[in-house]
């Protein structure tokens, strides 16, 4: 897609989404596009995670700084566990709070494009309650990016048409599933470090997170 085509929309039902809406979106992330969605919270810029090209893509979108990771979305704890090291710590917090607005910094496998975890080293994984977000990641087979579908230091849109206003050439499809609650983001926990560390207080409010045995370091080699 040129910058010089419309953005593509589609109305959907962000409860019941269809099949082939679903399959829609998932076909162009596969071929590299760029699909903004409804999420639980705002509208999110969805890129295949593991495909630097459609990242690099979501980066300049919005003008985020490179030294800035992205977050992603998994469709389940055996998903993130293909992309990060999920101790048990992670694993506890992922079976009381997801699906959810919890976001957990991990450590990223060495298959995670450093573009990414903007070469820390590490990736924040979520799995969304949103069917429309949740089921495209579920098609695709692997995580997609999420962050807000807005310019850098603007606030995120919660319709589809808020999305537009700001990128209206940008964008391969667009999911008009109507307004998103908005609200607060999601809540960021670092579990990289021992005893757990909250980087953003969000919608989710995390309680008796024990400190891990032996905390996990990113590997030296992964993503760097």
């Amino acid at each position: 897609m040129t910058h010089a085509e419309r953005s593509r929309v589609i109305t959907v039902d962000p409860v019941v989404p269809t099949r082939a809406t679903l399959r829609a979106a998932a076909d162009t992330l596969r071929a590299g596009g760029v699909v903004a969605l409804p999420t639980e919270t705002f509208y999110g810029l969805a890129a295949a995670a593991l495909d630097a090209g459609s990242v690099k893509r979501i980066f300049e979108l919005k003008g985020r700084p490179e030294f800035k990771p992205l977050l992603v979305l998994v469709d389940s704890v055996s998903m993130a566990e293909t992309v990060a090291h999920v101790n048990s710590t992670a694993r506890d917090l992922m079976m009381r709070y997801w699906p959810g607005a919890l976001t957990l910094v991990l450590p990223a496998l060495a298959s995670v494009p450093s573009i990414v975890t903007a070469g820390t080293g590490t990736l924040g994984v979520r799995l969304s309650p949103q069917p429309m977000a949740r089921g495209v990641v579920e098609l695709l087979g692997e995580p997609v990016t999420a962050p807000s579908a807005n310019p850098n230091g603007l606030a995120p849109p919660t319709t589809a048409a808020g999305v537009l206003a700001y990128f209206p050439d940008g964008i391969d499809l667009v999911l008009d599933g109507g307004a998103t609650p908005g609200g607060q983001p999601s809540t960021v926990l670092d579990l990289t470090v021992d005893p757990p560390r909250m980087l953003r207080q969000g919608a989710v409010l995390v309680r008796d997170v024990a400190p891990s045995p032996a905390s996990i370091q990113p590997s030296r080699t992964s993503s760097r």
